[in-house]
């Protein structure tokens, strides 16, 4: 039997890499999307759900059972970007990205559980990222989000392991997608004492992310985690210099790994 896989964020990036790989390998993909009814010539069917809905959530998982008898992995994949200031970012947004990022993944694992106890069975793998290892600047509440998420899952896997459900998470760094496109960028004020150092942090992240990786990495990833029997408890996927920042981050004092960041940013 071919394993069914809920992939949130489907429709584009990493979670369209992921499911198009898992598609031409033998695997019943459904991605999610708020506006699926735009991407009609998707390689696997996109359904309806926003993170911030619990209601569509619910339905969407409900769907998938009904119509395939259960879901054996569960990509929490969707998620949003956002930059600025930390003193001049709008509370709203960032509650909004706390709401992508970290409420939304949790209340799809909280809709899954049951039918995975069910089954006495599952996999679940929460999509972070590098950046939720080290505050960074300008990116903080983007950072928080994702970092949070890195714990829950650790915590999560715990409370779960008797269920005979699997839970990790992927921390990718750079890749060629349009996340960019769709961040929440803090405007550029001209009156703000941010205005330089911001903007010249924001080219520098743009252009980290249209010189990223291939997605395929992620996908190649994620097929290896399934095929793996005890998944470890996170995974980093990306360029090595990425990779090894969260490894000095580990064993460099602060204020040394601090200053490493600020010359990175030219801050």
């Amino acid at each position: 039997m071919s394993k069914v896989v809920l992939i949130t964020g489907g429709s584009s990036g990493i979670g369209k890499s992921v499911g198009e790989f898992l598609t031409e390998n033998g695997f019943i993909v459904y991605g999610t999307s708020r506006n699926p009814q735009n991407y009609s010539e998707s390689k696997f069917p996109i359904l309806k759900l926003d993170l911030k809905s619990i209601e569509t959530i619910k339905e969407t998982i409900q769907e998938i059972i009904e119509k395939e008898g259960g879901i054996d992995v569960l990509v929490n994949n969707a998620g949003a970007g956002i930059t600025g200031a930390i003193e001049e970012l709008p509370e709203v947004e960032i509650k909004a990205n706390f709401d992508t990022n970290f409420f939304g993944p949790i209340n799809v694992i909280k809709a899954v559980l049951p039918q995975m106890r069910k089954q006495h069975a599952g996999l679940i793998i929460n999509i972070t990222s590098i950046a939720g290892y080290m505050g960074l600047p300008y990116r903080g509440i983007y950072s928080a989000s994702k970092g949070a998420l890195e714990l829950i899952t650790e915590a999560f896997r715990m409370e779960i392991k008797d269920f005979n459900i699997k839970m990790t998470s992927i921390a990718p760094g750079d890749f060629a997608t349009n996340i960019a496109a769709g961040r929440y960028h803090a405007p550029l004020l001209e009156n703000s004492p941010y205005k330089k150092p911001y903007g010249d942090t924001l080219d520098l992240m743009n252009m980290h992310v249209d010189s990223g990786s291939n997605p395929i990495m992620m996908a190649r990833a994620v097929l290896k985690i399934i095929n793996t029997k005890n998944p470890k408890v996170h995974y980093k996927v990306g360029a090595f210099m990425q990779k090894i920042s969260i490894v000095l981050k580990r064993v460099l004092p602060d204020k040394v790994y601090e200053k490493m960041l600020m010359n990175h940013y030219k801050l």
